[in-house]
C-alpha cells in the first residue's frame, strides 16, 4: 500500500523539536510522497531546505497563501515568481481567497489570487486552492480563465455535493479531504460518500485539523492513514482500494513519481 499527503506544512517551526520522528512515522505508515504548499515568502526556503534533504520523499509548491496578503503582496508575489524558473514546482500553492477571519484584503486576495492562476497557466502547473468563507467569489474569479486550462485541487473540501457539481464545471478539479471527514458533526463524510473516488486526494493540512483519534492534537503525515481508513468505510471499499485510486490521482494531478520501497 502506497500513500501520498498531498497537503502538509511538516516544514513549519510546529516540527522543529520532532521531525525526524515524524518522517519516520510518516513512513512506517506508508505514506510515500508529501507534498508541501508554500505559505508566503518567508517560508518559502524552509519549505526547500525539507525537500532538498530528501527530494524523493518531498515534492514543493510554490504561492502565496491567502490570509498572508497583505499591504506587500505584491512585492511578495514578485519575489516568488522568479523562484519557478530556479527550482521545479510540482504546482501552484497553497493559493485562493480566506474571509473567514478578516476582509480587510479582500480586493488584494482577489488581485494576488488571479495574478497567481495565471502563473499556474503559463507553466501548465495544477492549482492548491484554499477556500474559506469565499467560495462564490473563488468561482467567479476561475469563470474569467478558460476551463480546459485550469486543473488543481480544492484543498480541504467541506462543501456540498451539489457544490462539488459546480466546481467540475470550472476545470479538471479534484478534491482534497482529510482530517475533517472524521470529525462526527462535519457532514463532510456524508459528501465523500457521493464524490467519486478518482476525483479525491488524500491530505492532512498538518500540523492543522488532526484526524480523529488525535484531534486536539497537533496533527501530522502519518495520520493520512486515518483519512484513508474513514473514506474506505464510508463508501464501503477497501483501504488498499482507496490508497490506490488517490495515489493514482496524485501522481497524474501533480506529476509526480513515488518510490514503493
Amino acid at each position: 500500500m502506497v500513500l501520498i499527503d498531498t497537503h502538509s506544512h511538516i516544514y513549519e517551526d510546529d516540527f522543529n523539536d520532532d521531525r525526524d520522528d515524524v518522517i519516520s512515522r510518516l513512513l512506517q505508515n506508508n505514506v510515500k510522497k508529501v507534498l508541501l504548499p508554500n505559505i508566503d515568502l518567508p517560508s518559502l526556503p524552509k519549505m526547500l531546505n525539507l525537500e532538498s534533504k530528501d527530494p524523493v520523499l518531498f515534492s514543493s509548491m510554490n504561492g502565496l497563501h491567502p490570509t498572508s496578503v497583505k499591504e506587500d503582496y505584491q512585492s511578495q508575489l514578485d519575489a516568488l515568481y522568479p523562484s519557478f524558473s530556479q527550482h521545479n514546482y510540482c504546482g501552484v500553492g497553497e493559493i485562493g481567497l480566506d474571509f473567514y477571519w478578516d476582509r480587510t484584503f479582500e480586493k488584494e486576495q482577489i488581485i494576488a489570487f488571479e495574478e497567481q492562476v495565471d502563473w499556474a497557466i503559463q507553466m501548465n502547473l495544477p492549482l492548491a486552492l484554499h477556500v474559506r468563507k469565499a467560495l462564490p467569489e473563488t468561482i467567479a474569479s476561475l469563470k474569467k480563465f478558460d476551463k480546459n486550462k485550469l486543473h488543481g485541487v480544492f484543498h480541504s473540501f467541506s462543501g456540498s455535493y451539489e457544490m462539488t457539481k459546480e466546481i467540475e464545471r470550472l476545470g479538471d478539479f479534484y478534491f482534497g479531504i482529510n482530517g475533517v471527514v472524521t470529525f462526527k458533526n462535519a457532514g463532510v463524510a456524508e459528501v465523500v460518500k457521493n464524490i467519486p473516488l478518482e476525483r479525491i486526494l488524500l491530505e492532512t493540512d498538518c500540523p492543522y485539523l488532526t484526524p480523529v483519534p488525535f484531534r486536539g492534537k497537533r496533527n501530522e503525515s502519518s495520520y493520512v492513514i486515518y483519512v484513508a481508513e474513514k473514506i474506505a468505510s464510508v463508501k464501503e471499499i477497501s483501504l488498499d482500494e482507496v490508497a490506490n485510486q488517490t495515489t493514482q490521482n496524485a501522481k497524474e494531478l501533480f506529476r509526480i513519481s513515488v518510490i514503493k520501497e
